[in-house]
């Protein structure tokens, strides 16, 4: 017998979904961060670095969320 449990197909899906929320989340907080940054340094207040880098983080945690998903896609 293995030690390890066998991990379900619901559980699998689960965690998955749950590292591609996260990682959504991290991502475009840190590209909202960075485009607030930018935009207060460089051009004088302006509002679309943020939606710029904020969707470069939401593109990126897209990106790796197929990945996982998709492992082959890769």
């Amino acid at each position: 017998m293995s030690s390890r449990i066998e991990e379900s197909a619901e559980n699998r899906i689960g965690n998955l979904s749950d590292k591609c929320i996260a990682n959504f989340l991290v991502k475009s907080a840190t590209g909202l961060g960075v485009g607030v940054l930018t935009s207060v340094i460089l051009f004088k207040r302006r509002t679309w670095p943020i939606q710029l880098f904020t969707g470069f983080g939401a593109g990126y945690a897209y990106s790796d969320c197929n990945r996982l998903f998709n492992p082959l896609a890769s």
